[in-house]
């Protein structure tokens, strides 16, 4: 293999400027399984700041200890009790800041290519590192990595202390007290616009002890597998073009409502029904009844409409038989789903896997609309009731969360095109761009990411094997709406 152009410059601690308060959080039921996951990795690539790099580690390092005083638990480490019960303590023992080079890879070099090169993954520290390793390393590492003519911030985070929403929350607030430590000459920031929420008072807390093997529990999957990645974009109006195209109605629908002068018009047209005027009446009351139940259908949403056109296209690629059975999940946040909500900035993780089976032969042969109605249904369907079901269920059975693509007909969507990812303005302009590192890759990971230009658009980070990401690139149906 060829060395890395990357050069890793200095590694430093960085402390809370402030002692935390904060006693031990619980690890939750949504916490625990994730100790076999990997720590999330994701980050922003930038233009070069109009001040020197020196300065710019400098401040990056000011204002992440500023950032700490917020989110004590970032700065603490894991440790299980006597009793088997695994809590963050906040006691302060700092995060990782890594200063690495690269500078003869540029802004185009990271962007450009069809294929997200295998170059970004050294962007971060705590390459492959496990969950439950937070008794021993930093719940947190960031790495600057300066370019030819950009830099790119990248973070990774212990994913049994944190979800997506709890990391962009983070970031965000990390990027906003950058912007005032360089406006206000580096003045103190006693408020931040999206305080965490720690309180542990929730369903999700529980009395039951996830048993771990000695040593500590290993991922799921192959870590080191043939894989191609690729970001896919979609625009905001190929978004609302393929979600006409899924919940489209007949044109006898005007607004959702049937059109009785465009029914009758059709009627009087048709000589097999208007003979002497026969069978107008009946004929009409058809044409009434099914129009009214396709006024009734549910709609998709956008997001559903276009998972339900990648698991169509992956599907096709991976030439399963028709009767495998295929598998698609979700993970949703269950905030707003359980009764008590949630707090909508709750630290920690909220979230469980949904997920949606069918045969592979009804995914490949049935419509565009049958596989998106597939995915509503079972979103629609996880209310607070479904989430303590899974709470329960997990209660009588504590295990890791199996991640990976066991049998071959997987996919799994991670993320949100909802998280405010391009809002990480530091100071000098927002992102250009949003990756992800080599953490939780296996064939069949999706990650959805806002489009730069927002508005409705999205990208789709797909990780899949060679051969499965040739066939969806030459899948005419997918390929209709990628943008790029």
């Amino acid at each position: 293999m060829p060395s890395s152009p990357l050069i890793l410059i200095s590694k430093s601690t960085v402390y809370p400027g402030h002692k935390s308060n904060l006693g031990d959080l619980k690890l939750s039921v949504s916490d625990l399984p994730m100790l076999s996951c990997h720590y999330i990795q994701k980050g922003c690539l930038f233009t070069r700041p109009p001040v020197s790099i020196d300065s710019l580690v400098s401040l990056l390092k000011q204002s992440l200890s500023k950032t700490l005083s917020f989110f004590p638990p970032l700065a603490g480490r894991l440790y299980t009790d006597q009793n088997g019960y695994i809590y963050i303590t906040c006691n302060d023992a700092g995060v990782e800041f890594h200063h690495s080079k690269c500078a003869t890879w540029f802004i185009r070099e990271i962007i450009g290519p069809i294929h997200v090169p295998e170059l970004v993954k050294e962007f971060f520290s705590f390459d492959k590192t496990v969950s439950y390793q937070g008794h021993q390393k930093p719940i947190l590492a960031v790495q600057v990595t300066e370019l030819g003519d950009g830099v790119f911030i990248g973070c990774s985070v212990n994913h049994a202390v944190i979800d997506g929403t709890s990391f962009w929350n983070f970031f965000n607030t990390f990027a906003e007290i950058c912007r005032k430590t360089t406006n206000n000459n580096n003045q103190s920031i006693e408020k931040i616009a999206r305080q965490p929420d720690f309180s542990r008072d929730s369903a999700l807390i529980s009395s039951a002890i996830l048993r771990v093997p000695e040593g500590g529990p290993k991922v799921t999957f192959n870590e080191n597998g043939p894989l191609r990645e690729r970001i896919f974009s979609f625009s905001r109006e190929a978004i609302l073009e393929l979600k006409a195209e899924v919940n489209k109605k007949e044109e006898f629908l005007i607004n959702g409502d049937f059109n009785a002068v465009e029914i009758l018009g059709k009627l009087s047209n048709d000589k097999y029904y208007t003979v002497n005027c026969k069978n107008l009446t009946g004929t009409f009351e058809k044409w009434l009844f099914k129009t009214t139940a396709i006024s009734n259908t549910v709609e998709i949403s956008s997001f559903q409409s276009l998972c339900a056109l990648l698991w169509r296209a992956v599907t096709r690629a991976r030439k399963l038989p028709s009767s495998k059975t295929a598998t698609f999940r979700m993970a949703v946040n269950c905030r707003h789903r359980l009764n008590p909500k949630l707090d909508p900035l709750y630290f920690g993780n909220a979230i469980q896997s949904i997920p949606t089976y069918a045969a592979a032969g009804d995914v490949t042969s049935r419509d565009l609309r049958w596989c998106a109605e597939q995915l509503n249904e079972s979103v629609k369907a996880h209310n607070d009731e479904t989430v303590r079901r899974f709470i329960h269920n997990w209660e009588k059975d504590p295990r890791c969360f199996p991640l990976g693509n066991l049998d071959g007909a997987s996919m799994t969507m991670g993320s949100s095109p909802r998280f405010p990812m391009y809002n990480n303005d530091f100071g000098w302009g927002r992102p250009l761009a949003v990756r992800s590192g080599g953490a939780n890759k296996f064939d069949g990971k999706i990650s959805a990411f806002p489009g730069r230009e927002g508005n409705g658009s999205v990208d789709l980070e797909v990780v899949l094997t060679p051969e499965t990401i040739a066939g969806i690139e030459s899948d005419h149906e997918f390929m209709h709406y990628v943008t790029n």
